[in-house]
Order: C-alpha cells, then structure tokens, then sequence
C-alpha cells in the first residue's frame, strides 16, 4: 500500500439474498488531498459500498483498508481516523446541539480546548451557533445535517466518507461544506463522498468512479474521465455502454 493512500478497496463484494450482488468486485484508492466522487444511479451499489467502508455492513469478500489498517480486523484503528455523515443522520433528539458535540468530542477522546475551537470555527461556518443550547428534537433536518456535519469534523479525520451529503443542505450550507472538504484536503486528509448530482462532482472532484449495477465501471481522474466532455456525458456514455 502507497504511504500516501487512506482508503484502499481490495476486490469487495457482497450479496443480498438470492446471489444478487449489490457491490460486484470493487475496488479503488483515495489518497491523501482527494476529493474523490462515487457516482451512480439509485441501487447501483453506492451505500452497500459506503457502509462496509465505515463499518456499518460486515462482508466477507475482499478487504477495505483505512490509513494501512483493516476494516474487519483493525475496526477502531479505522474509526478513530474516519467520521461517517449518512444521508439521514440519525442523532440524540434528546441531548441539545452543544450535548451532542460534546459527547462525540468525549468518545474521541478531545481535549475541552481542542474541541471548543472546532465547535465554535464549524458552528459559526454554518450559522448554527445560537441554536446549539436547543434540543435537536426541535431542529429542521438540515439543522441536524449541520450538526451530524460538525459531529465528524471535531477530531480532524483522514478520511471524511459522506452518503449523498448536499441533499437537503441549503446552498449557502452546501458551498460551506464545500469548502471545508477542500480545506480538508489541503491539509493532507482525504474526502470520499457519492452523489448523484453529476454538476456538483465535476466541479468538486479531482477523482471519480461510476458504479452500475455494482460494478466500477469508469474510474480515475476527472480530466481522464471526461476529457474535454461534461461528466454528465461521460457518465451516460458509460452508463450505456456497459
């Protein structure tokens, strides 16, 4: 493994229920300072891929490394250098924003100074900081979006893994979120994210793969991939192809 990869996919597979597979022999590398883009239709095997990478879905075909350790084997050497935002974060409607950050901040062990200035950098970011005393009960969804999206910053992973993260963002939140997955990368960690939104990729990746139907079908930089073309068409072209 190249000492500059974060997330290496080693032939992954896994199938639901009749043989059918949802992620069909997968396999790539995000390096340190990629925006990389997962794309593909609904059911092409983007979540399936995302949740083993994070842990979430165990598997047994293949192997997921993270920063040189193994997801199956290593799952805390992996979660202690990784921050998961699913699409629909699910988070302690019972805690207030601030209680909540503070418990995430607790189970990664951050120091009360550390913490305070990344809650108060990402909480001003994203306009948040007044309601932070509120219950998240009584948050809209993409004030819980804002909050998961903080959740994951606070102990500075290597690799941000996001599921769909612009879908019910705001655009100011969006183009903040933006922003901070390159400023991210600058520093040296590493952002893999999937989407669906082709505009939103092309403009934000340095790296994509195309999954279909659980296979990656098109993969590498975005000026090999489109060359010359929009990702749009590049995407239906291999889309069609296949």
């Amino acid at each position: 493994m190249n000492e500059n990869t974060i997330l290496e996919i080693k032939n992954y597979s896994k199938s639901y229920g009749e043989g059918k597979k949802a992620a069909d022999n997968v396999s790539l590398n995000v390096m340190s300072g990629d925006i990389y883009g997962f794309i593909g239709h609904n059911g092409a095997g983007k979540s399936t891929t995302i949740r083993a990478v994070v842990g979430v879905l165990d598997f047994t075909e293949g192997e997921i490394l993270i920063d040189g350790h193994s997801v199956k084997t290593e799952p805390l050497e992996c979660k202690r250098v990784t921050a998961y935002i699913p699409d629909n974060p699910d988070l302690y409607e019972n805690l207030t924003g601030i209680q909540y950050l503070n418990f995430v901040a607790d189970v990664f062990g951050i120091s009360a100074a550390e913490r305070e200035e990344s809650i108060k950098k990402y909480a001003d970011m994203f306009e948040i900081t007044a309601a932070l005393g509120d219950l998240i009960s009584s948050y809209s969804h993409g004030m819980k979006q804002k909050v998961a999206i903080i959740s994951a910053l606070i102990h500075k992973p290597k690799l941000l893994v996001l599921d769909e993260p612009f879908v019910g963002l705001d655009p100011k939140a969006s183009f903040t979120l933006k922003e901070i997955m390159r400023e991210m990368c600058q520093q040296g960690s590493a952002v893999f994210f999937s989407t669906h939104v082709l505009d939103v990729a092309e403009k934000l990746c340095n790296k994509v793969a195309i999954i279909r139907q659980g296979k990656i079908i098109a993969s590498g930089t975005m000026e090999e991939l489109t060359a010359g073309h929009s990702l749009e068409q590049t995407f239906l072209e291999a889309d069609h192809d296949s």
